[in-house]
């Protein structure tokens, strides 16, 4: 890869994982006004459906399936939209943090990187190695400095835990969709066939709790539609991208930014302050994301 070609990478994935790190909080926001996941999630999922499906056809990007993929495309949605945002909704819900959700999320990289040297054989050098595990405290110390931590989350972190498998299993499927089809095919289908799984527990759980005046205000609606847009659309298309170019275990390694861009969000919308531990926490976070992106030289 060309030193150029390489930052530019690096920024579509750091773009991707800013976005996640947002819908946080604006993901808390909404479940703030008590409502119910099984409406805001399946039309989150929806409109980027239709946003993607419109996008692609738009610029005649749209390929069609191969004779034995679609069982790859509808196992691509099954983990990710739908049990990864079960998951990581419902485990938010019950810990009543964002920090502590993203921060859970950011351990995926190193369940990743067992996934990634197993199923593809990526290789990964000491230093790559030695800078995911160094990542992973920096978070830790980050966001748990004040014990957070108690009994009563244990639903919710088996739940969010649930996320992180599912997004693991997500990306192993993508990695291998990724050498046979563009990006805008691959997230097409994902929010396409992630709206029809999500359309069951919407009509039996959902649409019963829907009231269009009390959940179609100016205080929801836009929140939905962000998400939806940058967090659905824009978020994932660019994260495949990284996914073809990086390869799961590369690419997975910036999420471990995920709960700092969540809690420096949380600080400039005045919800949080920063100790003198989460600050040294948030530079050991960074040099590890980047230690594991060098190459070791030979």
């Amino acid at each position: 890869m060309e030193k150029g070609s390489k930052y530019v990478v690096y920024l579509i994935v750091f773009i991707s994982i800013i976005f996640w790190g947002l819908s946080y909080i604006w993901t808390n926001e909404l479940l703030s006004q008590d409502v119910p996941i099984l409406i805001f999630v399946p039309i989150r999922i929806l409109l980027a459906g239709i946003c993607m499906l419109i996008f692609s056809l738009s610029l005649r990007k749209l390929e069609k399936i191969r004779k034995g993929d679609l069982k790859l495309f509808l196992a691509l949605a099954f983990f990710e939209p739908l049990l990864y945002f079960i998951g990581e909704t419902y485990g938010m819900k019950a810990t009543n943090s964002p920090t502590l959700s993203s921060i859970i999320i950011g351990t995926i990289p190193v369940f990743t990187l067992i996934v990634g040297q197993i199923v593809f054989r990526e290789k990964l050098s000491k230093l790559n190695k030695i800078g995911v595990v160094l990542s992973l405290p920096g978070i830790v110390l980050f966001a748990f400095h004040k014990n957070e931590i108690g009994a009563d989350y244990s639903y919710g972190i088996a739940l969010l835990f649930v996320a992180v498998l599912s997004s693991i299993c997500y990306s192993t499927v993508c990695k291998k969709l990724a050498s046979r089809y563009n990006v805008f095919t691959i997230t097409t289908y994902q929010f396409v066939f992630g709206a029809l799984y999500f359309m069951v527990p919407f009509i039996i759980y959902g649409l019963p709790q829907f009231d269009p005046v009390q959940h179609l205000t100016i205080r929801i609606v836009p929140p939905i539609i962000v998400l939806a847009v940058f967090c659905s659309c824009i978020a994932f298309g660019l994260y495949n991208r990284a996914i073809q170019i990086l390869g799961i275990t590369r690419a997975s390694v910036f999420t471990s930014l995920i709960p700092i861009v969540s809690a420096v969000a949380a600080f400039l919308v005045g919800q949080e302050t920063f100790s003198t531990p989460q600050i040294f926490g948030l530079s050991l976070t960074v040099i590890g994301v980047t230690i594991a992106q060098l190459k070791a030289k030979k």
